[in-house]
């Protein structure tokens, strides 16, 4: 079955090629035009992602993602006009899972959609669950608890989160942990890593301040710690 991706943006020109591209690459596409129009699609047709401008008439990319995060965790590709880190930051702390700067290449977005898609598809081949201290992953459901209470993660956070602690000890460099959690890595994209680590600490830490899971490895990246 095709996934399907929601395209939302008030640029008509914009949203015809978009479509085309993903279109083109056996997605079903659907669209709209300003974050209430989009809401209203994307409780009606459950996309698989969901591809989304921040800047929109009606109610603009930011509020939408706030509604839109408590009812749902689909994935998020944030496009901001904006070239400096602001909107990017905020989007990613929002639980946005990847971003585009305007313009960019039809091209590179299908090739994000790919990678998110791929990266969040759940895993069904066997039970994998990992434990440190009052911290459980199971990789086959896709869930977190700290002393037994379900955690809400972004699937970036999740991603990030198995992979530091199926290495405990390695240290990490963050073009690796892009690498691992988003399929690519870029220079210059990588402390948006920084970000997701932020969050993810807030989530699962007992003192986010003082880190005991994930630890910081000066000069490298992040590492898990060793029982």
């Amino acid at each position: 079955m095709s996934k399907k991706i929601l395209v939302v943006d008030d640029e008509a020109r914009l949203v015809n090629l978009v479509r085309g591209y993903l279109e083109q690459e056996g997605y079903e596409v659907r669209t709209a035009s300003d974050g209430r129009q989009a809401l209203f699609v994307a409780r009606e047709e459950k996309p698989d992602l969901i591809v989304l401008d921040l800047m929109m008439p009606e109610m603009d990319g930011w509020e939408f993602m706030r509604r839109h995060r408590q009812e749902n965790n689909t994935p998020i590709i944030m496009l901001t006009a904006r070239v400096d880190d602001v909107d990017k930051i905020a989007g990613l702390e929002m639980g946005a899972d990847d971003y585009l700067t305007k313009p960019f290449s039809p091209r590179e977005l299908v090739a994000r959609v790919r990678a998110v898609l791929r990266r969040t598809e759940p895993e069904t081949e066997k039970s994998d669950i990992l434990r440190a201290g009052a911290l459980e992953l199971d990789a086959t459901k896709r869930t977190v608890q700290v002393d037994g209470r379900y955690i809400d993660l972004t699937r970036m956070e999740f991603d990030l989160l198995q992979t530091l602690m199926s290495s405990p000890g390695r240290a990490f460099n963050r073009l690796e942990l892009l690498e691992r959690t988003q399929g690519y890595a870029y220079d210059g994209y990588e402390r948006t890593i920084d970000v997701h680590i932020k969050n993810l600490r807030k989530k699962i830490e007992p003192d986010p301040a003082h880190p005991q899971y994930i630890l910081t490895a000066f000069g490298v990246g992040y590492r898990f710690r060793v029982e």
